[in-house]
């Protein structure tokens, strides 16, 4: 559901990395299944690692009312349209009361007032 992005200029750096023996089979498999060589693999499975850190980081920021529902989306590095759909599939209440929706507005309110 969700596209990696990958970007063409980008600089890549080598990383060195000793794993237990087990891990290196399940990745073996992975390589095979996928048909890509092992820095591929390596590299496909690190970036889908770091997307799905990046999501549960915002999500469950967005639940604690640490951030904003725009801030969440940007910090799991997703489409506002795309994060909408996560919040949905994992079930996350974000707006915990109307209590909590009259502080957020009058939060805003007070940090827009010009007097």
């Amino acid at each position: 559901m969700y596209a990696l992005h990958t970007n063409i200029n980008m600089t890549e750096i080598s990383v060195s990395a000793r794993i237990p023996e087990e891990i290196f089979k399940e990745l073996k498999t992975f390589m095979k299944e996928e048909s890509l060589e092992k820095s591929a693999s390596i590299r496909k499975l690190l970036t889908e690692g770091l997307q799905h850190w990046k999501e549960q980081r915002a999500l469950e920021s967005l639940k604690e009312g640490k951030v904003t529902f725009l801030k969440a989306a940007e910090m799991a590095g997703c489409s506002v349209w795309d994060f909408a759909d996560l919040v949905r599939e994992k079930g996350i209440v974000w707006i915990k009361s109307e209590k909590f929706i009259h502080s957020i507005l009058k939060r805003h309110s007070d940090e827009t007032s010009c007097f």
